[in-house]
């Protein structure tokens, strides 16, 4: 191993000579403690090295040690329900090593050494195998079953493979190459995280990831493999909205990012997981989630390495063919901790002092994403990763360059509005603003299995709202009566859109998830009662009448109902229809029209 002495700290950075034969983004041990460290800048034999832990009492003279190998992750079973710091520490573990305070110099490996696995083979001696294939499987828990790879750039003929429990480090057989040589074939892969794990091609996507969150799976869709912006103000809800999709999404993986926030939010990550049932399989939602805890108060360096770490991991589920839901809370204080770094290196800054290479930063990040054809040649094998990357923009700028910047490269588009949080309208994604350009890639799926006008009612719906807008300078001015009758209509019909679809409470059972049927069927009652109520004061009925018809509350009332109830939305269409236009009333039900009148 190749040694050197520090001659320089500033913070976070330590300068250290002798590194001769070191490269880019290896991996150092440094001090007496052995913190762990990565070189991020080389000028002659003098390496610029970021420390992922507090750098106290360091100073120049002490060693360093190289490792000759970058920052790696590993992949393998035990992942899952798994809780990392930044560089893919457990945190579980170190707590039983350490205490609640962590000390400076403690790791331990990201897989457990000790856990046997049940190896499952699919493939015999003799088959041949690419990178890629899937040689045996691992019921990792009740929900995710960890399908073992051959590793990137390996190929060659199966000498022998058996079934038995392993720890991750075991053979479970080998392999011989074309070259002659024996490979030992093992559960767990060790990966780079900043290089992007291979594929053999993208392909388009266009199935859209339901969140079970009305604003996001009508108005503004992502799909599976897509990437999704959401910006806003401290309070304006990017947390839950971000909890939400972690939740609900028919992703069947989720990898969490708590990149740089505080504690709170994810402990209630870590209390509300292991209790939640997961919609789609029925068990805890942690089975099928990885979280990376880097927050606030812990090293600022390894935040910005922590968003690769999650990257990494939730590439190699995607090469067994896993759609995978990425989210990065948040990638503001990824580029906090970019632009700091970037200032102990001395380089030049750009705009509010982040570093010139900011953008090309978030677009090799989000570039990750995509839905793809795997290595594997067994099967045409499709897997997705999709990534939802908040941004915390102070004072809600959406000017400022973390949010432009993320802008270029993101399709979707959620804008978080703090008046409207202020108002209580949750989510607070601000209609107006907010776009999807997914919208006519998933226009396919939704008519297939949601309905031929489901993309219709969506668009009058906006259309709708659009001309609220319009029309509320008018209303504010002069009074809503200034307004035409069918102008009065669309503000109350608007004001339904608002109050009765795009409003949801996340922490209600009966609201937090909505399937596409129900969105589908909720839209349709909201636009049916626009379209009688026009009809109705057409033929004489009072606006105050109309819209003080029973059937409102029922409408209101309408979203709460569960995927069971779908029947319900006829009877409440056969209501609006008797109500506001039918004849037939009993004396004890309002009369919608003038004086009375049936």
């Amino acid at each position: 191993m190749e040694q050197g002495k520090i001659v320089k700290v500033a913070g976070p950075l330590v300068v250290a000579e002798g590194l001769v034969s070191s490269r880019m983004y290896d991996l150092v041990r440094v001090g007496a403690e052995g913190l762990m460290g990565e070189i991020i800048e080389m000028r002659g034999d003098r390496a610029s090295i970021q420390v992922y832990e507090e750098t106290e009492g360091l100073g120049p003279g002490q060693p360093v040690e190289a490792t000759g190998a970058p920052l790696s992750v590993e992949l393998g079973p035990g992942m899952l329900e798994a809780v990392y710091d930044g560089v893919q520490r457990p945190l579980d573990v170190l707590e039983q090593m350490a205490g609640a305070f962590l000390s400076r110099g403690v790791t331990a490996p990201g897989l457990d050494r000790d856990k046997r696995w049940e190896f499952k083979p699919t493939l015999k001696a003799g088959d041949r195998v690419e990178s890629g294939d899937i040689i045996g499987t691992v019921q990792e828990n009740a929900v995710i079953e960890h399908r073992i790879m051959v590793p990137p750039g390996v190929s060659g003929v199966i000498e022998d493979l058996s079934a038995g429990s392993y720890t991750v480090t075991e053979p479970v057989g080998s392999l011989k190459t074309a070259a002659g040589d024996s490979v030992d074939l093992i559960m767990m892969q060790v990966w780079p995280v900043r290089v992007p794990r291979p594929y053999r091609k993208k392909i388009s996507a266009n199935e859209p990831l339901t969140t079970g969150t009305r604003v996001i799976d009508t108005f503004f869709p992502l799909t599976k493999g897509g990437v999704a912006c959401i910006p806003g103000p401290f309070g304006a809800g990017k947390t839950v909205t971000q909890h939400q999709i972690a939740k609900w999404s028919n992703a069947e993986v989720v990898i969490f990012i708590g990149c740089g926030e505080r504690g709170n939010e994810m402990t209630d990550v870590l209390m509300e997981f292991p209790e939640l049932m997961d919609p789609y399989s029925g068990e805890p939602l942690v089975k099928r989630t990885v979280l990376v805890a880097h927050t606030s108060n812990m090293p600022v360096a390894a935040r910005e390495a922590s968003v690769y770490t999650g990257m990494t991991m939730a590439e190699y589920f995607r090469d067994m063919g896993y759609a995978v839901v990425l989210q990065a809370d948040s990638t503001s204080r990824w580029a906090e901790a970019m632009r700091e770094i970037s200032g102990r290196l001395e380089e030049m800054p750009g705009d509010e002092g982040f570093p010139a290479y900011l953008g090309t930063k978030l677009a090799a990040f989000y570039e990750r994403a995509g839905r793809v054809h795997t290595l594997a040649t067994e099967t045409e094998r499709e897997g997705s990763v999709s990534v939802v990357g908040s941004v915390s923009p102070p004072g809600g700028d959406l000017s400022e360059p973390v949010v432009q910047n993320t802008l270029r490269v993101v399709k979707v588009f959620w804008a978080l509005q703090d008046k409207l949080a202020y108002e209580r309208h949750f989510p607070a994604i601000d209609w107006l603003t907010s776009y999807s350009l997914y919208l006519d890639k998933v226009t396919p799926y939704w008519n297939a299995n949601v309905g031929p006008e489901f993309r219709e009612r969506r668009d009058r719906c906006m259309g709708i709202l659009q001309r609220e807008s319009e029309l509320a300078e008018i209303v504010r001015l002069v009074g809503l009566e200034a307004l035409s009758a069918e102008e009065q209509v669309l503000m109350e019909t608007a004001k339904s859109i608002r109050e009765d679809f795009l409003q949801q409470n996340a922490f209600r059972d009966d609201d937090q998830f909505t399937s596409l049927s129900q969105q589908d069927k909720l839209l349709e009652t909201i636009l049916l009662f626009h379209e009688k109520a026009i009809e109705a004061h057409s033929k004489g009925a009072a606006l105050k009448d109309i819209f003080a018809a029973p059937v409102r509350e029922r409408i209101t009332r309408a979203k709460y109902l569960d995927e069971d109830k779908l029947a319900e939305f006829d009877e409440i269409a056969s209501d609006i229809e008797t109500q506001l236009v039918g004849d037939g009333f009993d004396d004890d039900e309002v009369a919608v029209y003038a004086g009375g009148e049936r």
